[in-house]
Formats: C-alpha cells, structure tokens, sequence
C-alpha cells in the first residue's frame, strides 16, 4: 500500500519544481544522468517524491532516469489497490507514456501497461462514471437549469453542444421543456446541434435523442456536426486545433435561424483550447452568434496560482495529484471494494484524463473559474447568475443518489462548485450577450 498523494502544505504544490531539483535524496535514488543502477538510501523517497522527481527529470531530459522512477512507483502500486495505490499506478503510467513518446519508443519488458486507445472512452464506462459519480450530473444537472431558464417562452430552441458524446445531458432538459409547455401552445420547436470528433457516435446520439423525444411528443431535430480539429476529451496524445480552425470548422455546417434561441453549451469543452489567444478567439465566435446564454464546467484545481498554463512539469503533476487524489478517495467512499464499474471507470475515462494533464499540451487544464470567467468577459459576456433553485437542485441530486457526507456544493464567485471535502473539483457558470 502506498502512501497518501495529498501535497504535506499548501506551498508544496507551488514549489514542486524547486523541491525536486534540491531534494538531494530523489535525485541519489533515481537520477544520476542516466548512469548505474540507484543507490538505496536510509530513508525511501515518497511515492509523491517520487512522481514529482519522474516529472523534473523528465523535464530536464533525463529519460532513463524519470523511466526508473516511474518503474519505482509502478512495481507497488497497482490499478486494484486501494485509492493512493491506483491513482500513483495511473500517474506513473501516464509519465512513462510522455518519456517513452519523448524517446521515440516503447520500451516493453517493464511493468508498465502499455498506452489505452486513443478513442474516446466506451459508452459504458462512460455511462458508468456517470451513474457512480456526481461530476457529469452535477455538470449536466445545473447547466440544463441554466439553460431552462434562458429559453422560458421561447417557441423555437437550438442548443449548441460543443461536446456532445453520448448525448446523457439532455432527455432530461427535453423532458423538462415539454412538460413546462402552455398546453394551449404545445411544446415548443427543439433543434440539437451535436458537435463531436466521431461521426459514428454523434449519428447513434442522434438516433437515441430522436426517440426520446419522440416518446414525450416533443417536435425534435438533431444534427450532427463533425469537428475533425477538436481534441476530444479524456483522450491521450491527440492534438488541439486553435479555437479558429475549430470555429471555422464548425461555421461551415453550423446552422442558425434568426427566429430561434439559441443556447450553447461548453461541458468540459474549453480545456481543448490552447492558449489564451485561442480561447477569446473561440468565445467571441461564440459571442458573435448572440446566445441567450453559455454554460461552461470544467473542472478546478489549486495550484494553478492564475496562470493561464502550468509549463512546469513537475508543478503540474503535483497539481494533478491533488485533484486526483480527491477524486479517487470520493470513488473509493462511495464503491465497493474490487468494483468492476471503477475499475472501468478510472482506466477508461479518469486514466484517459491524467495521460492527457500530464501530456504535452495538458497544461491547459488547470485554468479554474478566474481564467474561464476572465476570458468570457474579454470576449463580452456577461454573468448570468444561476438561481437559487439550480444551486438547491444540485444539492439535492447529491443527497438522493451519492449520499456520502464528503461531496459539498457551493454557491460562489457567480458559479456553483462541486467538491469533496474541502477541495473544489468542478465548477459550472452560465453567461449571456
């Protein structure tokens, strides 16, 4: 069994990359400039030691070395242990994948799992994380509200989705819409615009959607709109296109009517976008559609101390860790030991996200609810408060199905938070023209 992953002080994350490069001890167990075998010391580095010590070698070019830590780590953690054990077997894999890219190979006699597909997660586990943890519900929960009241009265409605996967976000806003219709009226007209990187999954998500709303009798069309640039979420190793190749990607199939209200939806969409340049450059095409409103989760991270990207190595995997950790305990409080549906869950979509946070263009993660808010009102948005009503709903989603005492939402900084314990993990905002 490993030992907690949590960062001893709050300084600890700020300073990984210092601490590594003068931690005498890391460097005599692991470093060496990729020389003989490490010597033992008296005292063992920790497992976070060790992690972070991968990430400075590995940042300083040192690859035999950082693959030899990361092999520390990975001979006693395991994908099966409890929650340190599997979020340290997840983090050393992910930097063997980066140094083995780095080196132009794969080395294969070691105790490494080689690399996950690079297709997006299986509708089951991503199904699955969704029915075993509150983060895509809480995110699809609360945006949906937003999005409901924008739309009040509207007779025709279009809802950009930037992300739509598997299309799990919305039977509920269509339920919701047609029951709230004036029956004198009748529903009002709904238009989805799913944008995704797989065509094969958007026509399925198209597919189940249309037969949703068939069976509540809601006026319902979908249309997929492939956007071969954008990187998709959770996975590993693929590119980011800029924010203009992608907003002029999507303008060529995009359609708009002057006479509908349009809403566009950014769930764990905006981290894609690399730089800040791109960012605004994407929010304003956004902006220039006039939406009643923009919904926007992503997740939050301490340790970003503001920057718009986290360069540093060492620092970002120290700033991983503590997300992770936060994460993998919350699974572990609320799963049985040996589940198979966690099992699934961290190797298919949580083990998808730190490859890609430790990969090189991962940096852009760790943004938070200042950079996010700071872009959006540089492109002309405003916020758009959520109500008390979403923020109690989200709440109330917590207590019926993930009773654990540690998940907490709060209502600040004009978004709603979803955390455990003390540490937020996700926030979701909405902002209007």
């Amino acid at each position: 069994m490993l030992g907690s992953l949590h960062s001893s002080s709050s300084s600890d994350t700020d300073n990984n990359s210092g601490g590594c490069r003068n931690n005498g001890g890391r460097e005599t167990a692991v470093g060496g400039g990729g020389g003989g075998g490490g010597r033992s010391l008296a005292a063992a580095p920790s497992t976070r030691n060790l992690l972070l010590a991968c990430a400075d070698l590995l940042q300083r070019g040192d690859l035999p070395a950082a693959r030899r830590a990361a092999e520390i780590v990975l001979s006693a953690a395991s994908p099966r242990g409890d929650a340190a054990d599997r979020l340290a077997y997840h983090l050393a894999r992910a930097l063997v994948l980066r140094v083995d890219a780095k080196a132009g190979h794969v080395i294969v006699d070691s105790p490494v799992v080689l690399p996950v597909s690079a297709r997006p997660a299986s509708s089951g586990a991503y199904l699955a994380f969704n029915q075993i943890a509150p983060f895509l519900r809480f995110a699809h929960l609360t945006a949906n509200q937003a999005i409901l009241e924008a739309i009040d009265g509207a007779r025709r409605v279009h809802i950009l989705d930037l992300d739509a996967v598997h299309g799990v976000q919305w039977p509920p806003l269509l339920q919701a819409i047609a029951e709230r219709a004036d029956p004198a009226l009748g529903p009002p007209e709904v238009r989805i615009t799913g944008a995704g990187a797989d065509d094969d999954t958007l026509l399925r998500t198209g597919s189940r959607l249309r037969a949703f709303a068939r069976s509540i009798h809601l006026p319902f069309h979908f249309t997929p709109l492939l956007l071969s640039c954008a990187t998709r979420p959770h996975v590993a190793g693929t590119s980011t296109a800029g924010a203009a190749r992608t907003a002029s990607s999507a303008a060529t199939g995009l359609e708009l009517h002057p006479d509908e209200t349009l809403a566009v939806n950014c769930v764990m969409f905006l981290h894609n976008l690399c730089g800040h340049d791109e960012l605004s450059a994407f929010l304003r095409w956004v902006k220039a559609m006039s939406p009643a409103v923009v919904t926007i989760a992503e997740r939050e991270a301490g340790g970003g101390g503001g920057a718009d990207y986290i360069d540093d190595l060492p620092r970002r995997v120290g700033v991983a860790m503590d997300h992770y950790s936060a994460v993998f305990e919350a699974l572990e409080a609320t799963m049985p030991p040996g589940s198979r549906e966690r099992l699934a869950v961290e190797q298919e979509v949580l083990g998808r996200e730190i490859d890609a946070a430790v990969a090189p263009s991962g940096g852009r993660w760790w943004r938070g609810i200042e950079r996010w808010g700071a872009a959006a009102r540089g492109a002309g948005f405003a916020a758009r408060p959520l109500s008390a009503f979403a923020v109690s709903q989200a709440r109330l989603l917590l207590r019926l199905h993930y009773p654990s005492e540690g998940y907490l939402v709060q209502d600040a900084r004009g978004a709603c938070f979803l955390g455990w314990q003390t540490r937020p993990l996700l926030s979701v905002s909405a902002w209007q023209s």
